[in-house]
């Protein structure tokens, strides 16, 4: 099997190399690492369009190598599709271990669940996993120290497994490892974070010139809901959520359709006249 490793913390991070070391020693996988050559995290789906991109091969010391972009996350995976390694293109995107938990809501700002959901665009299965930190956070304001090894070894049991595990097409699973010994595992939906962001200055120049804010720094909340990737992170248990990319709202649809919109082109179009 030919797995993808990338994340959006870098190239370097400790997270990514901790099971890049942990996936090397699954049998049957051939690896390729390619990731940002620095931090991109909270970058979500963003994508290089209109500069060209710089790859350094970078030798890990170990026998293998790894290629830093200038991209995006998704970059990566798009590198790895067109074929940047030769002889290889990936069977299975792998994204992460992420410095930082990545919860409900704030999973659509994340570049590590970006990446893996590029995996779904290519028709791939895809993983993306984050680690709370040992304070504890359950938002995306990081500590400072991270034990990657638990999440590592359960991520490359998840690799060595994937082919048997009940994973519907077009679906990512998102898996988030608490700090510490997890006390077991929950397959989760979701939860819904209470933002509280607040609009601070923090620099005016003379003159009446620029100003500039602060916007996210407040300390965001959460609905501690059972059976929610966050209530299972709070309780100590690794939270494994499965995601797909289809934001159709199916029932709104059939609300929407119920109502005349087709009677509004005539008076749109007379408007504009």
């Amino acid at each position: 099997m030919r797995v993808l490793l990338t994340n959006d913390d870098g190239l370097d991070a400790e997270g990514l190399q901790t099971l890049r070391r942990a996936l090397l020693g699954v049998d049957g996988v051939e690896l390729a690492t390619i990731a940002p050559d620095s931090n991109r995290s909270a970058i979500g789906r963003g994508i290089t369009t209109r500069e060209p991109l710089w790859v350094q091969e970078v030798d890990f010391g170990d026998g293998t190598v790894g290629y830093a972009t200038s991209g995006t996350p998704v970059d990566c995976v798009r590198f790895a599709q067109l074929g940047l390694v030769a002889g290889f293109t990936p069977d299975l995107i792998v994204s992460g271990i992420n410095h930082g938990s990545n919860l409900g809501d704030d999973i659509s700002y994340s570049g590590t669940v970006a990446a893996a959901l590029e995996g779904v665009v290519l028709g791939l299965p895809a993983v993306a996993v984050s680690q709370q930190s040992l304070a504890r956070e359950m938002d995306f304001r990081l500590g400072s120290r991270f034990a990657f090894d638990v999440a590592a070894r359960f991520t490359a049991r998840i690799v060595e497994e994937i082919e048997d595990v009940p994973l519907p097409a077009g679906t990512l699973l998102n898996i988030n490892v608490p700090a510490g010994e997890p006390t077991g595992v929950d397959v989760t939906r979701l939860g819904k974070r209470i933002y509280r962001d607040e609009l601070k200055l923090d620099r005016e120049e003379p003159g009446g010139g620029r100003k500039r804010y602060w916007m996210y720094n407040a300390e965001p909340g959460f609905e501690d809901e059972p059976g929610t990737d966050l209530a299972a992170v709070a309780a100590g248990r690794i939270a494994v959520t499965p995601v797909h990319f289809d934001l159709t709202d199916v029932a709104g649809m059939e609300t929407l359709a119920k109502y005349d919109l087709a009677r509004l082109v005539g008076p749109a179009a007379q408007e504009v006249e």
